[in-house]
């Protein structure tokens, strides 16, 4: 009598390599569609499998919501910038038509409240320089700009803490000595500060709120370094035409 055959052990394939072997053969699946209707696998959301082609669907369907998600957030991004673009525009537009200091800084006063909400500003400047100022006395200065005093260089210098610009919290005793025009907050605001220079100091540029988050200083300060260095060559052309008119 022979000897009864040994099955040999059921070998079973690697799914890793079943999966390799699939991306590599894309095509498999044509004229074998009916075998997609068959392959089940786990819903996403509800308990129990589905068919492959309705798993597909389910996902197919949460990638064009994701699409969509991203594609209002883009939109809504490009609103805001436009916004933002505009609002920058026409702020410098009014900056250009100051014919003196004293109009450059009511005219940022007025476009910085109207266009970009902001409650207070304060336009330190180095003083007297022969041409720098109508009139020449810095006490007689109109508020916000300000004859740049020791006491004023320290608070500034100690809020923008040895950078060009920064958002800080300001609190009330900083705001009544920086901003003694404007009502202070009852415990602390916030404020940007930026520094103005052009081949040399002129002040300091002082944007402030009483919200406290409103110049949060986790903030860029891109606008505001923008804002200093237009403000800057602004009161260079200012100030030539000060001595040409004198």
């Amino acid at each position: 009598m022979s000897r009864a055959q040994v099955p040999e052990p059921r070998q079973t394939l690697d799914p890793e390599r079943v999966a390799e072997w699939l991306a590599q053969h894309t095509d498999f699946f044509v004229g074998r569609e009916g075998l997609l209707q068959q392959l089940k696998v786990p819903h996403p959301n509800i308990p129990g499998a589905v068919s492959l082609l309705e798993r597909l669907v389910v996902d197919l369907r949460h990638r064009a919501e994701d699409a969509e998600w991203r594609l209002e957030n883009l939109l809504e991004s490009a609103r805001y910038n436009e916004a933002q673009y505009r609002r920058t525009r026409d702020l410098i537009l009014g900056l250009i038509e100051a014919e003196d200091v004293d109009a450059l800084a009511q005219a940022l006063s007025t476009q910085l409240a109207e266009r970009f909400r902001t409650q207070a500003i304060g336009l330190w400047l180095e003083a007297p320089k022969a041409c720098h100022a109508t009139p020449r006395n810095p006490h007689a200065w109109q508020a916000p700009r300000f004859a740049l005093t020791e006491d004023a260089r320290q608070r500034l210098e100690v809020l923008l803490n040895e950078q060009t610009s920064r958002c800080a919290t300001l609190d009330r005793e900083d705001w009544q000595a920086l901003l003694p025009h404007c009502n202070a907050p009852e415990e602390s605001g916030s404020c940007a500060i930026t520094r103005l220079t052009q081949g040399e100091p002129l002040g300091f540029l002082i944007l402030a709120s009483h919200d406290g988050e409103h110049f949060r200083a986790t903030l860029d300060t891109l606008f505001t370094e923008y804002l200093g260095e237009v403000v800057s060559r602004l009161l260079i052309r200012a100030e030539g035409s000060g001595a040409n008119r004198g």
